[in-house]
């Protein structure tokens, strides 16, 4: 399972690094989001700035969305995804390999858009904090990753793939966006408190991911 994650692992990350579709696409909807939101809601004042980590993570888990949806696409317009199914290896290890170049993909897209974020909000991470901002957009990343990535492969069987996907995953991330949200406003210094929502996004992470492992076969075939 493990060679296997490797090997779809290292071929998504060649292919993104030729054409930086998925990375690409994310920063430029980011970016694009935050003016927005710059502009329509005079982020500048201090109301605005204490809701920060949720236009961030708005923006985020749009952006996000079109990353995924790039997750299954390349194999199904090569019709790789065929020979994906047949092929004589764990399909846990596929979906291994999808998941790892997608927290992959969406970490560097936080990491980009991070900068323009604190630029346009005028806030900053708190000193003593910044453990709280890598384990938020660490989590965060996980977690949408692990959903997004099991949906992605049961959406890109369907002709609206692009209008499916963000319609079966988003929902289910919920509970993770709003402890990003709140884990990011700590680190902020926005809230003075989030082991709570620390513990939420783990066990987030850890059920989705467990799950994802042992049914991805069944929907790889679907």
């Amino acid at each position: 399972m493990l060679h296997t994650a490797g090997v779809v692992l290292w071929k998504d990350l060649r292919i993104e690094m030729r054409t930086r579709d998925a990375i690409g696409a994310a920063f430029v909807f980011s970016l694009l989001v935050m003016v927005i939101f710059n502009f329509a809601l005079d982020a500048n004042t201090p109301e605005m700035r204490r809701l920060a980590a949720g236009f961030f993570w708005v923006a985020f888990a749009f952006s996000g969305t079109l990353a995924l949806n790039r997750s299954f696409a390349l194999e199904k317009e090569s019709g790789a995804g065929r020979a994906l199914v047949f092929a004589p290896v764990d399909a846990a290890g596929v979906y291994l390999g999808k998941f790892l170049a997608n927290v992959l993909f969406l970490l560097v897209t936080q990491i980009i858009v991070l900068p323009a974020f604190i630029v346009f909000f005028d806030t900053g991470v708190v000193a003593d904090r910044w453990w709280a901002l890598v384990l938020s957009f660490v989590l965060g990343a996980t977690g949408f990753a692990a959903v997004g990535t099991l949906f992605s492969a049961v959406a890109s069987n369907t002709r609206m793939r692009e209008l499916l996907l963000p319609l079966l995953f988003l929902p289910v991330t919920v509970p993770a966006l709003i402890a990003a949200v709140e884990t990011t406003s700590f680190a902020l210094g926005a809230t003075d408190s989030a082991s709570f929502w620390f513990r939420l996004l783990v066990v987030y992470d850890v059920v989705f991911i467990t799950v994802s492992l042992l049914i991805f076969e069944y929907a790889l075939e679907e």
